[in-house]
């Protein structure tokens, strides 16, 4: 029997999680139709309520009967992101960052499963929609409404250390702060293991040294407690996070480096302790190991420290241009204040060289601000009364007096900031295999150690204790999986940021990693291909009227209209007030007609003239051409005779041209989808270098017509910029917004231009095929490193050198291939797409 269930749904942030909910939900044989929103889903069909539970579960998201719902905030959306984008936000109006999510730094992780476990801990506190939590920054962004406190417990429980951070630059203190302390920390671990390690490795180099012999005991008893020390000064933290770890159950690359050094510390000093329980071949020591691998990791971890620091310099150079002062004028006089005392409504001063402290509008005075690292655009932009300003951008010439509109966490650049965290903190499907390979990475490696060393112990050569114990040990350090663990998210760190310095807010990983795989580019035509402003483009005059008068009668019927057409002939005719329509009406659909000192006028299309029988033989020619080049034709009708025609354009983008072929270079199909008379359509994409264009379309059939393609097996990209392009932005596999769309557009899109250029989208497609290239890179890296790295410390090249690999290799080369991931994901931050930029 068919029933409708309601689901409260958690966790859906955009279009595209809204489609892959609904998509999850009508591949069900037993549903027959769903209708999701981003916090709800209606299903129609036989299912019961705990298998559509399930199913959304399945698909990522969280979803309850809607009567067990519990209330949560809205989660921040895009609506109001980039500055062409973004409007201000009143001072009574709550910061949605801080109610959809919190943001906490940790200490404590050290490889992918530290990352799995603190994940799960988190998303086990009540209220908890989501974890997301970023190795590359030692960091985790939840969703949800649970109290700063509650998840600090839940990490301290899981075996790790957390902190709250209440705003970006409240984070970026601690963080930089913590990055110092680690780095100097490890480094100075480092040199002290080092400095023991290395001496006492090049002793042993030089003759039988690390023999213990009946001459040497003493000193190897000595060395063998300094060591000791040492381990524990400089190692103590492997030692710790270890045995945490296991408290809780679980394995992570400190229990291999503390299980392999400790190996073979424990041998060393029970050959040095009690020599006649070994036999002569098997009392070698390798104290020197236990100290250089503590050493050499400490050193990579420090290097590896200096490298994560400058992938997050693309979103700090954002937090950099906000000023710590502003010039407020007030009753007193003009005086300078801390940024944090600037309120909503306040009047304050800019001039040359300043930077704009708080979002707001121009009351009097002009300037050229350059606005290109909150947009990308290069150019300097006029600015005058009326005028919005956006913090972080630079006073390059002129003063100007304003008043604060937004201030903190509501202006345009911190909800950038927010967001570009927010996609930083995400992982595409590809990162998320790695996650899932990492959490039963450290018990597999574990479990080969033991093998291969029970291997040796029973079959391998004299002395068979002395090869177990190297086996073991190599295979323990050299498998730590830190470089799988940081190959995704220091990646994503430093694509999304270097995203954000081009001009792209990216909403999530995913969407880096879908718009990897586009081939099909759908674009609106209004707005996106076009301006958007029509202007009058030809004025033809019969029947003695001259040029002017056209204009001039016909703005001033059009005077009191807000549509853009209406707008573009007002502003084409400067004398229009100066003309009074009496017996105004509109014909709707059609145009408009008035009455001009004594004579009835009429503006409006072909039908309008027809309905009034009016003659149209001597303009029929022009109506054709003008249509055929993607004009719209205005009738301008005086006592029952045409008397002139008004061509308005939409004009091409002046980048249209150029980006499209950049496009076209670059392999992707193109299309237009918009709703105009196909003549009009087919014009301006001939202008553009379109070839295939669906035209006269519906919101909901534009929607449809990407369905088909992506019916047809073609991964699409669609965009647009207004209202009517939401349904088609959400059902594309990937939404790009156009900057100063529609905020139903910029909401819906996983991907927003922050600046209304269509090279941006060439960028955008390019930065985002670079990063998932670089995620490739550094994943197949370190599953070659670990493929590689086990056999030969298990002893595979044994049978054909004579030798085994050295721990002390195993550990230099554990701490290089981090070093190696860091180093090529910091490239992303060099990028930049060119015209010759290939998929």
């Amino acid at each position: 029997m068919s029933q409708t269930i309601s689901l409260a749904l958690e966790g859906l942030s955009c279009g595209h999680c809204v489609k892959r909910v609904k998509e999850a939900l009508e591949q069900r044989a037993d549903v027959e139709q769903a209708s999701v929103t981003q916090q709800e889903a209606q299903v129609t069909g036989s299912a019961d309520a705990a298998a559509l539970i399930a199913t959304v579960e399945a698909a990522g998201y969280h979803a309850t009967l809607s009567g067990d719902r519990h209330p949560k905030p809205e989660p921040l959306t895009a609506s109001e992101p980039p500055p062409e984008a973004l409007t201000t936000v009143a001072e009574t109006q709550p910061a949605q960052q801080s109610d959809a999510a919190q943001f906490l730094l940790i200490e404590g992780m050290s490889c992918a499963s530290c990352v799995s476990r603190v994940e799960k801990a988190l998303e086990k506190v009540p209220g908890v929609t989501q974890a997301r939590v970023n190795l590359g920054e030692r960091s985790a962004l939840v969703m949800g409404d649970a109290a700063a406190s509650q998840l600090v417990e839940a990490v301290e429980a899981a075996g790790y250390q957390a902190q709250p951070v209440q705003d970006e630059q409240e984070r970026r203190d601690k963080q930089q702060s913590s990055a110092r302390r680690a780095m100097r920390r490890f480094s100075w671990q480092a040199a002290l293991a080092l400095a023991l390690g290395a001496p006492l490795m090049v002793w042993g180099m030089l003759g039988d040294n690390m023999m213990l012999s009946d001459d040497n005991r003493t000193l190897w008893l000595v060395i063998g407690g300094v060591t000791l020390l040492v381990m524990i000064v400089a190692g103590g933290h492997f030692f710790r996070s270890a045995w945490r770890s296991l408290r809780n159950g679980s394995a992570t690359m400190d229990t291999l480096v503390a299980l392999g050094t400790a190996a073979a510390w424990l041998y060393s000093f029970s050959v040095a302790l009690w020599p006649d329980f070994f036999p002569m071949q098997a009392r070698h020591l390798y104290f020197e190991a236990s100290v250089m691998i503590i050493g050499l990791i400490n050193l990579g971890h420090a290097l590896e420290q200096r490298a994560r620091q400058r992938s997050s310099k693309a979103l700090e150079r954002l937090l950099d241009l906000t000023p710590a002062q502003a010039r407020l004028i007030d009753e007193q006089g003009e005086m300078l204040v801390p940024l944090s005392a600037v309120r909503p409504g306040m009047t304050l001063r800019l001039t040359t060289g300043d930077r704009v402290p708080v979002d707001g509008e121009i009351k009097d005075g002009e300037a050229w601000l350059d606005e290109a690292m909150l947009t990308g655009e290069a150019v300097p932009q006029s600015k005058r009364a009326g005028d919005k300003v956006y913090a972080g951008t630079l006073v390059q010439d002129g003063a100007v007096r304003f008043v604060a509109r937004a201030t903190g966490e509501q202006t345009a650049l911190a909800r950038i900031i927010y967001l570009v965290r927010q996609a930083q903190s995400s992982k595409p499907d590809v990162g998320r295999l790695a996650d899932r390979i990492s959490a039963v990475f450290v018990p597999v490696v574990v479990a080969i150690a033991l093998i291969s060393a029970a291997i040796w112990y029973l079959f391998g050569p004299q002395p068979q204790i002395a090869y177990t114990l190297v086996v073991a040990t190599t295979v323990l350090i050299i498998a730590c999986p830190c470089a799988l663990g940081l190959a995704t998210p220091m990646s994503i760190i430093a694509g999304v940021g270097r995203a954000a310095e081009l001009g792209v807010l990216v909403r999530d990983a995913d969407a880096l990693q879908r718009a990897s795989r586009i081939d099909t580019l759908v674009f609106d035509k209004t707005g996106t291909l076009t301006t958007g402003r029509p202007q009058v483009d030809e004025v033809l005059s019969w029947n003695g009227a001259s040029r002017e008068s056209v204009l001039q009668h016909a703005a001033a019927l059009e005077k009191n209209a807000s549509h853009p057409l209406a707008q573009a002939i007002v502003a084409a005719a400067e004398t229009a007030n100066h003309h009074e329509i009496a017996q105004f009406r509109t014909i709707r659909g059609k145009g408009v007609s008035g009455i001009l000192d004594g004579k009835p006028l009429l503006l409006g299309n072909a039908a309008l003239m027809q309905d009034n029988q009016i003659a149209l033989h001597d303009a029929q020619s022009d109506i054709e051409r003008l249509s055929r080049q993607g004009a719209t034709p205005v009738l301008l009708a005086q006592n029952g005779e045409l008397v002139g025609l008004i061509a308005l354009r939409d004009g091409l983008r002046p980048e249209s041209q150029a980006a499209l072929h950049r496009l076209r270079q670059s392999g992707y199909r193109l299309m237009m989808l918009t709703g105009d008379r196909e003549e009009t359509a087919r014009a301006i994409a001939q202008q553009a270098g379109i070839d295939e264009v669906i035209a006269g379309v519906l919101p909901e059939a534009k929607a449809q017509a990407v369905a088909r393609l992506q019916q047809q097996g073609r991964r699409v990209a669609m965009v647009g910029d207004g209202i009517n392009d939401a349904p088609a932005l959400a059902q594309a596999d990937v939404g790009i917004a156009m900057g100063g769309g529609s905020d139903v557009a910029v909401e819906t899109a996983p991907i927003t231009l922050m600046r209304a250029d269509l090279n941006s989208v060439a960028d955008a497609l390019a930065l985002a095929s670079a990063t998932l290239r670089n995620i490739r890179q550094n994943l197949l890296g370190a599953f070659i490193y670990n493929s590689l790295g086990i056999p030969l410390a298990a002893g595979a090249l044994y049978p054909l050198t004579g030798a085994l690999l050295s721990p002390v290799v195993a550990g230099a080369a554990m701490a290089l291939s981090s070093i190696t991931v860091v180093s090529n994901a910091n490239r992303l931050l060099r990028y930049r797409p060119t015209r010759d930029d290939r998929r």
